[in-house]
């Protein structure tokens, strides 16, 4: 079973442009491997792709608004666990 999915195949299914799933590998969102030619996603990206496919076309953020929401949800994750880590 392959685990991930060709970008071709996740703009048909999404009903995206290219270009926003372009944008999202070259700002670091998602991370995409290329083989012979074609970009993939692999699946475990699946569900990051899918949030900011929501944002963007759900709640109309801009990519500089994806960029920014994603690094303060990092950082709330980053203090939830130095909080765990300093109460043991």
């Amino acid at each position: 079973m392959e685990e991930r999915i060709s970008r071709e195949d996740i703009v048909r299914l999404y009903n995206i442009e290219v270009t926003f799933f372009d944008d999202l590998a070259s700002s670091g969102l998602i991370q995409t491997e290329v083989i012979n030619n074609t970009t993939y996603l692999h699946y475990d990206q699946l569900s990051d792709f899918e949030r900011f496919t929501n944002w963007h076309y759900d709640l109309e953020v801009n990519m500089a608004g994806l960029e920014i929401i994603h690094h303060l949800l990092q950082q709330i994750e980053e203090l939830r666990g130095v909080k765990f880590e300093l109460a043991n």
